[in-house]
């Protein structure tokens, strides 16, 4: 069987992270938000806060692990398309909270760590 490829990973990353906030209680109300700032991976719910979650995935031999992944620019970009996406839905005053899933490839069963205010606004 080919290897996934990244595409495919990712996709399939954000798949088992939604999956598993469900499973943990929250409710995901969108998935692959796009807008003109950039890119959300998941926006979920937990009671009254608004969590933007960046899903990433990497398979078990990456150098790099999947919380290492991530950048000082990405984390500015998915904070302008959090500040848009409450605008849009008119809840620019909600509680709103910053989270990561990093999902590691080792094998059929993934690893899941699941990391809450990963970041803060900026």
């Amino acid at each position: 069987m080919p290897a996934k490829s990244r595409y495919d990973l990712g996709k399939e990353g954000e798949t088992v992270a939604a999956d598993y906030l469900r499973e943990c209680g929250l409710k995901i109300l969108d998935r692959n938000f796009r807008c003109p700032l950039g890119e959300i991976d998941l926006i979920a719910k937990d009671g009254k806060t608004i969590i933007f979650v960046e899903v990433r995935s990497r398979r078990a031999d990456s150098f790099w692990s999947p919380e290492e992944s991530l950048t000082a620019p990405k984390f500015r970009r998915i904070t302008k398309a959090a500040l848009w996406y409450l605008k849009r839905q008119g809840a620019a005053d909600a509680f709103m909270r910053f989270d990561v899933v990093a999902v590691r490839w080792t094998g059929e069963k993934p690893e899941i760590s699941w990391i809450v205010n990963a970041f803060q606004p900026r």
